[in-house]
């Protein structure tokens, strides 16, 4: 029988915990998380970035509300509840899945100024351009990390492999960055973008691979693409201190503790299920 991981706290902590409380009151637009999950926190930031009235509701995933499951039968967090107008009243209608909901708050809430994706007409290009990176980091980026993660001896593959892959995906993503001189640190340089949002909670976990796997990860300080690293430098130091990735972050212990299953690979979330056999992410 799968083993779940009913030792998880129940709800976050530290300054997570205080962001939280502060959006406990009842509010139409109601976004369903979990305090463990790198998904839920992209969502959970673009919500901080764009100062959204909204209610946050910690789903313990062993007891799932009906409510919750009436608005998404899969049971998976992130979960928006989205207001709309019926003919009863208020209504909500549900989004998932973390870079549309993502993308939905961008283009709901604020003016073109405040936009995590560039508008208008004459940025087609760089909206495109900022998806096709997007895409990037869910379909490279993340599943390298899990695969990086959950590796333990018997493996059919290698840690150095595992590295070496997840290593390589980062380094293409750097690449298509601005070289950071005249601008800002940022994906965009001076512009942070939904690009940064998508990446930033797995950024923010990188200290997992360096407390549980042998060599860490590994990032080379010296060689030839020593720019690229120095680059990526620049912009993880910038990320993993941002107000709205440190606001929507637990204490550093309650992850390693949350992880450790990934570590050992034994839990049975469906991401680890699916890095387990090389399929598609949920």
């Amino acid at each position: 029988m799968a083993t779940v991981d009913t030792s998880l706290p129940a709800h976050p902590t530290g300054a997570a915990a205080t962001l939280a409380a502060s959006h406990a009151s009842e509010h139409d637009l109601k976004l369903y998380g979990g305090w463990f999950c790198p998904f839920v926190q992209r969502a959970w930031i673009v919500l901080h970035e764009k100062d959204i009235p909204h209610q946050y509701i910690e789903i313990n995933p062993y007891h799932k509300a009906p409510e919750f499951l009436a608005l998404n039968p899969r049971g998976l967090v992130p979960t928006l509840a989205v207001p709309t107008a019926s003919s009863n009243g208020k209504a909500a209608k549900p989004l998932y899945e973390s870079s549309i909901i993502c993308e939905y708050l961008d283009e709901a809430y604020g003016d073109d100024s405040a936009a995590l994706l560039p508008r208008g007409k004459e940025n087609v290009y760089e909206r495109a351009r900022c998806r096709l990176w997007i895409e990037h980091v869910g379909s490279k980026i993340v599943p390298a990390f899990y695969k990086f993660l959950q590796h333990t001896p018997e493996k059919d593959y290698t840690i150095e492999e595992a590295r070496e892959n997840f290593l390589g995906h980062i380094k293409a993503f750097v690449k298509e960055m601005g070289d950071g001189a005249n601008g800002g640190p940022w994906f965009l340089g001076d512009r942070f973008s939904l690009v940064d949002v998508m990446l930033a909670p797995w950024a923010k976990r990188m200290f997992l691979i360096d407390h549980y796997k042998p060599g860490g990860v590994g990032i080379p300080t010296a060689g030839e693409d020593e720019g690229v690293w120095k680059r990526w430098g620049v912009w993880f130091d910038a990320i993993t201190q941002r107000k709205s990735v440190l606001e929507t972050w637990s204490d550093d212990e309650m992850y390693i503790a949350a992880y450790k299953r990934y570590a050992e690979d034994t839990t049975q979330s469906e991401v680890a299920k699916a890095t387990r056999k090389g399929g598609r992410l949920p």
